[in-house]
């Protein structure tokens, strides 16, 4: 992937019909009538699809391997899928910051997946591990330990992997649209949509077809079919390479030298606390006209010692974080449809027909059918409706998208508090308190609604804060700025495991049902969606009222 001396040190390649700062995959300059644009992330949509896949074929019913074959409790259980969900989703920031700063995103991805193909592998034969031992006198069986430890080397193998994937799959797919080209440019913005569009129909596929594999037939061969969508996925990215653009880099925007981003910042803030004593007026000589922006002045310090680009970079990293971290209670309600949701429908009448039961982990799937019910519906009709009050390209500002969604998924988490105190009640007035095994008369029908709020949800948030933070940030930074969009899911997961852990000790020491007791008809779930609703009530109004104040960097 090289460039002439000459392209080098000119630093772009201006020519009829060639994209500028791209190159074939011979390093040759790319030609726009033969290269990226939907021709190409064709292909990476594929990719991202079966990868999809795999990855739901393991996440959306783990809750369920925990509490079955590893025997875990309800709590420990989904603290566990936290975890695991947080660490494949803070992952991004680390194999985001080697993409930009070393192997690029196309050896990250092949890199990366040949992690994800292993630790799938691995997962399949934890799963043919027999069980240690039997008690001849209750018939409950042992876990192997063995198994435990095999099983968990192989989901965090999984993480590692998946983190670097699918960050770098993501970017990778929107660089092949050329910002400069107002054609492509205004494609770029519906590329979104249709990625989100195509991630969600594998996950409705892996949703309705390996959950009922592996409650029905085996684990081990509902962990082996996503496997091989995994090696389908690396295939179907490979099949494109002679369409791609590559990045000409190796030389930033402004002719320096590639490093670590977190590096470059950092040196930033250092370099502003050293030259902290330095006079305002001092300040505006440091900086050219045009990179003298009052966002963070403070920092303009640091141009003593750092390049004026450098300054502006940390900046517009530094304007993410108010957002980064206002969304972060939106990855803690994200967390909830794996778990929670999925253990409450395990206790209701799941039954089609007498002999037939539908997995509680299916009832993910009205997820995925309102975002792909629900996203056609807004690129064709909300758009172009938004557009002629707002006159913008995209109807709504990408932070007023993110704020709907947060609206709306208060809504979902009320809508489930409501249903679990119908559910208790349910089991109360059927004297099913203390007989947790049996299953509650009420039809698990009643989850949908709340399924659906959180899939239109979806819609607007996660592909808003997707667009937000690759577009927010320098061109060079593209793979940390769709790591720290995903992060808010790993954080947010993290955050969930930590509160369902102390709520978890203060709830069991009064003697009564912990809120996440193994016995679901004693135990107050309700009370646990209440606070999350409240928690996304303040998040709702704290991004609104950074949502005025905000600038944004090449605004559409």
């Amino acid at each position: 992937m090289s460039m002439s001396k000459d392209d080098k040190e000119a630093g772009i390649i201006v020519s009829d019909g060639i994209v500028e700062c791209s190159v074939d995959y011979q390093g040759n300059p790319s030609v726009r009538s033969t290269s990226g644009g939907w021709r190409s992330s064709g292909f990476t949509i594929g990719a991202e699809m079966a990868e999809k896949f795999a990855y739901f074929g393991v996440a959306s019913n783990l809750m369920t391997y925990f509490t079955g074959p590893l025997q875990e409790s309800t709590a420990v259980a989904a603290s566990n899928v936290n975890l695991w969900l947080g660490t494949a989703a803070f992952l991004p920031l680390v194999w985001g910051s080697i993409a930009d700063s070393f192997l690029g995103r196309f050896r990250t991805i092949l890199l990366t997946s040949s992690f994800y193909i292993m630790g799938l592998g691995l997962l399949t034969f934890a799963a043919t591990i027999p069980d240690l031992c039997a008690d001849q006198e209750t018939h409950d069986s042992c876990v192997s330990q063995v198994k435990v430890v095999v099983f968990f080397c192989a989901l965090y193998l999984i993480a590692l992997g998946e983190g670097g994937f699918k960050v770098c799959l993501r970017a990778f797919g929107a660089d092949q649209f050329d910002e400069q080209d107002p054609v492509e440019s205004k494609a770029k913005s519906t590329y979104f949509n249709w990625l989100y569009f195509a991630i969600s129909t594998g996950i409705l596929t892996t949703r309705l077809v390996i959950n009922y594999v592996q409650e029905n037939l085996s684990w081990a061969l509902g962990y082996g079919i996503p496997c091989l969508s995994m090696m389908l996925a690396l295939f179907l990215f490979l099949l494109g390479i002679k369409t791609y653009r590559f990045s000409s880099g190796g030389e930033g925007r402004h002719g320096k030298k590639h490093n670590n981003p977190f590096v470059r910042i950092g040196r930033v803030l250092i370099a502003a606390a050293k030259n902290r004593r330095q006079t305002s007026s001092d300040e505006t000589c440091l900086l050219l006209p045009d990179e003298s922006s009052n966002k963070y002045r403070f920092l303009n310090r640091a141009a003593i010692s750092c390049d004026s680009y450098e300054v502006e970079e940390a900046k517009a990293v530094l304007s993410l974080i108010p957002i980064w971290m206002c969304s972060l209670v939106f990855g803690i309600v994200y967390g909830q449809s794996p778990t929670f949701f999925t253990k409450q429908g395990s206790t209701m009448d799941r039954s089609i027909t007498p002999t037939l039961l539908v997995p509680a982990a299916t009832l993910q799937c009205f997820i995925s059918l309102a975002i792909l019910i629900f996203i056609p519906i807004y690129d064709r009709l909300f758009v172009p409706i938004a557009q002629s009050f707002t006159h913008k390209p995209a109807g709504i500002t990408t932070l007023q998208r993110i704020s709907t969604g947060i609206f709306l998924s208060i809504i979902s988490m009320v809508t489930a508090a409501l249903v679990e105190m119908k559910r208790l009640k349910t089991a109360r007035d059927h004297g099913l308190l203390d007989t947790p095994e049996a299953i509650v008369p009420m039809s698990v029908c009643w989850l949908i609604p709340q399924y659906v709020l959180f899939g239109v949800s979806d819609v607007f948030t996660m592909v808003g804060l997707q667009e937000f933070f690759y577009g927010q940030v320098p061109v060079e930074l593209r793979s940390m700025g769709l790591a720290l969009y995903i992060s808010i899911i790993g954080i947010g997961n993290f955050l969930s495991s930590f509160m369902i852990s102390v709520i978890e000790m203060a709830t069991s020491q009064s003697g009564q049902a912990s809120w996440f007791d193994n016995n679901l008809n004693q135990a107050h779930l309700d009370y646990f969606y209440w606070l999350l609703a409240c928690l996304s009530s303040m998040s709702f109004v704290c991004i609104v009222y950074l949502s005025k104040s905000y600038v944004y960097n090449n605004p559409k």
